[in-house]
């Protein structure tokens, strides 16, 4: 099944999306439904569509009599706490997050199929079946079998939405706040290209089983902490332009992290600032993590191809929103980013081309 989904007909972006698009979750629900202790997970530093994708899928499950496990490669973030209610969520360090694993005879992974996406979760998956959702498109590695994904769906939360309606179901209010803050989240907040008609007819929906958008809103952005506060600050201190390409970047070294006492789940976002600069055409945002590698965060205004920049090092993604984990210092690694970045805006005629511009 994955191998189908990768080769079926994709449908026209432009075209109007107001009925789901047909997708085969007769496999995948048939294999949810065999299971008796899942474990469910998503990628490293989980962002609003993976958590509330993983928990709209739990509390479905428990509709059918299957109780799912959440285990990340990362805690579940704070953020998006609010929606686990009497759900209980561990890492792979955390002993019942071990001992889920172990346990485990079906893993389903959620808004990503890359094994190297999934940290210490995809250890415990090698000797055991894979079923995956997912709304990026699939990559040479892709793990999971059956596997539903499309990389038109404004969010994997949307294909949750549409196995519970392919069962003959509708969401529960609990569900119905899980898969708001999965679509909210991975559309920012309905701005992005990946929001259709349809987006909105789903979150009509949403809307009439309970959710209150404007609570919505205060748990999403309505509220910060000072860690984020202090954080957004030193990252707006090292926000950088190139003069003569449109490309701009944000740095933050570990120190920022220690001086601020931010949490990862306060980096969301702040890749945004840089790109809401007038004429930026690429924006990155460079993380040196603990280990002194770099997560790189990469965005796209316009025509140029992000996923693409990721790939060329390691990383994956959407077409206007990718990322990649460098084991490399951060210096090194956004040097060589920020060139692949000069590439691509060649690439589009965008920017100069000098003798130098372009190399590593």
């Amino acid at each position: 099944m994955a191998e189908r989904s990768r080769t079926r007909p994709i449908p026209d972006p432009q075209a109007p999306r107001s009925a789901a698009q047909p997708r085969p979750f007769e496999p995948f629900r048939r294999t949810l439904e065999k299971a008796r202790q899942p474990v469910l997970t998503t990628h490293v530093n989980a962002d609003g569509d993976g958590a509330g994708s993983e928990v709209a899928l739990a509390l479905y499950l428990a509709r059918l009599g299957v109780n799912a496990a959440i285990v990340n490669p990362t805690p579940f973030p704070e953020t998006y706490a609010f929606i686990l209610g009497d759900l209980a969520a561990w890492s792979s360090r955390d002993e019942e997050g071990r001992k889920a694993l172990e346990r485990a005879d079906l893993f389903v992974a959620l808004d990503t199929s890359e094994p190297s996406r999934l940290g210490d979760v995809y250890a415990a998956m090698r000797d055991r079946p894979v079923a995956v959702l997912d709304h990026h498109p699939a990559t040479p590695e892709s793990i999971g079998d059956p596997a539903v994904r499309d990389p038109l769906a404004c969010a994997t939360g949307e294909l949750v939405y549409d196995l519970i309606l392919s069962a003959g179901e509708r969401p529960t209010p609990r569900e119905a706040e899980a898969l708001y803050v999965a679509i909210a989240t991975d559309t920012g907040s309905f701005r992005f290209a990946n929001t259709s008609d349809r987006t909105h007819e789903i979150c009509a929906e949403l809307l009439r089983a309970g959710v209150d958008p404007q609570a919505m809103y205060r748990r999403l952005y309505g509220q910060v902490t000072e860690g984020r506060l202090d954080l957004l600050r030193r990252a707006l201190a090292g926000l950088e332009q190139d003069p003569e390409w449109p490309l701009s970047w944000i740095t933050l070294r570990r120190e920022d992290f220690h001086a601020s006492n931010a949490a990862s789940a306060d980096l969301e976002g702040i890749v945004e600032y840089a790109r809401r600069l007038r004429g930026i055409e690429i924006a990155v945002l460079f993380r040196e993590l603990p280990d002194r590698s770099t997560k790189v965060s990469l965005r796209s205004n316009g025509d140029a191809d992000v996923a693409a920049i990721a790939r060329e090092h390691g990383g994956g993604g959407h077409q206007k929103a990718a990322g990649v984990h460098i084991r490399g210092p951060l210096d090194a690694a956004s040097a060589a980013v920020l060139a692949s970045a000069r590439r691509a805006l060649h690439l589009k005629g965008l920017g100069p081309l000098k003798a130098g511009d372009l190399e590593e």
